[in-house]
């Protein structure tokens, strides 16, 4: 049984930001950062790359692109200032839970409790500060905002000059092609709301150890590796309507990063990696970085 810890490397890989390093996702996605002793600003010093300043400061690597300006291929000099993003907080008011806290800023719970060292039951107290997920950067005092994943540039005219600008863009919840089945077997957690007020973003699948897990639907591989802490031996397939399927607790893994894919390849095999007991595969499928029902479009 897993929580969203996969929506912000799903969004970041979504983004063009593909890594096996698990500090470019922009924060640590168990346990999380200490923002309040993150610099502004950092200057680039030899060796530097974009991709390192992100990851040494746990920061997501898209937002410091935006937040300087930054236009491919990304070049930076020695010296060159770069400002890092700024955390968020919420403070606690009457009526406030953990839940609607997170609905509210559209990040999962269990990353928010872990960000703040929050404990079941999570009780929370009137003017307590929260800190939000350096990921989080636009959100809503009063409403949840909408989920949003890939990025394409949006092209703005001022009087003199033009410049590119990003704006979100949502892949549809409608598939014309239904996802195939990753394994046979019994579904053994549902997705939805779990105990303790987690949540399951996807199914789990048991199965024998060993059998071939096949990937879902045609793609490429935007990661492949166990550096996330509790799904074991891990792939990710992004899709080119924008959908990524997510395979995880895999025995061995016969793809790598960057690896094309059709519907129906061999890409590992179940296993019990990532600390589950029997063999099985967790199993998600998301337009963008909203998390959908596998079984409303598995056949």
């Amino acid at each position: 049984m897993l929580c969203k810890r996969l929506l912000m490397l799903m969004l970041i890989f979504l983004l063009g930001a593909c890594s096996s390093d698990t500090k470019i996702f922009g924060y640590t996605l168990w346990g999380g950062p200490d923002y309040s002793t993150r610099p502004s600003s950092v200057r680039v010093k030899k060796g530097d790359t974009l991709y390192s300043i992100a990851r040494s400061n746990d920061v997501p690597i898209r937002e410091v692109i935006e937040i300087n300006r930054l236009r491919p291929p990304y070049t930076l000099k020695i010296g060159q200032t770069i400002k890092l993003p700024r955390a968020k907080y919420h403070i606690v008011a009457k009526g406030d839970t953990l839940y609607n806290i997170s609905k509210r800023y559209n990040v999962d719970m269990a990353t928010l409790s872990r960000t703040n060292n929050l404990r079941s039951p999570f009780t929370l107290k009137i003017g307590q500060k929260l800190l939000m997920p350096g990921s989080i950067v636009t959100a809503k005092k009063t409403t949840a905002s909408a989920p949003k994943s890939t990025y394409t540039p949006k092209k703005t005219q001022t009087k003199n000059k033009s410049q590119s600008s990003y704006t979100y863009v949502q892949p549809s919840t409608k598939r014309k092609q239904p996802f195939a089945w990753p394994v046979k077997g019994q579904v053994i957690s549902k997705f939805g709301p779990i105990a303790k007020g987690r949540n399951n973003d996807g199914i789990n699948i048991k199965a024998p150890k060993g059998t071939v897990v096949k990937a879902a639907d045609a793609g490429t591989i935007a990661y492949a590796g166990n550096e996330l802490k509790g799904f074991g031996n891990l792939i990710l397939i992004k899709h080119n309507d924008g959908w990524v399927t997510a395979y995880a607790h895999n025995d061995t893994l016969k793809v790598r990063k960057g690896q094309k894919v059709s519907k129906g390849t061999p890409i590992a095999t179940v296993g019990t990696t990532g600390g589950v007991d029997t063999p099985q595969l967790h199993f998600e499928t998301r337009a963008g970085k909203k998390a959908l029902n596998p079984l409303a479009y598995l056949k």
